[in-house]
């Protein structure tokens, strides 16, 4: 019985959610390096590191082409 249920979202669940988390990184990090805030507040940096934001930015944008890449085959 629970077996014939359908999944929400098929059998690529997974692959959706990573597609998902990894575009969200992409986004969130050149975001956060394209428009810092205007005014810092107190304890925080005034704009993001560019260092750990680029490397947020190529595991996410890896993780997203091989989502696509798996969802597309």
């Amino acid at each position: 019985m629970l077996a014939d249920t359908p999944l929400f979202l098929g059998n690529q669940l997974l692959t959706w959610l990573l597609l998902a988390l990894g575009g969200a990184m992409v986004v969130g990090n050149v975001m956060a390096l394209v428009r810092p805030p205007e005014r810092a507040k107190e304890g925080e940096l005034p704009r993001a590191p560019v260092g750990r934001s680029v490397a947020m930015i190529l595991a996410g944008l890896v993780a997203a082409v091989w989502a696509f890449a798996s969802l597309v085959r």
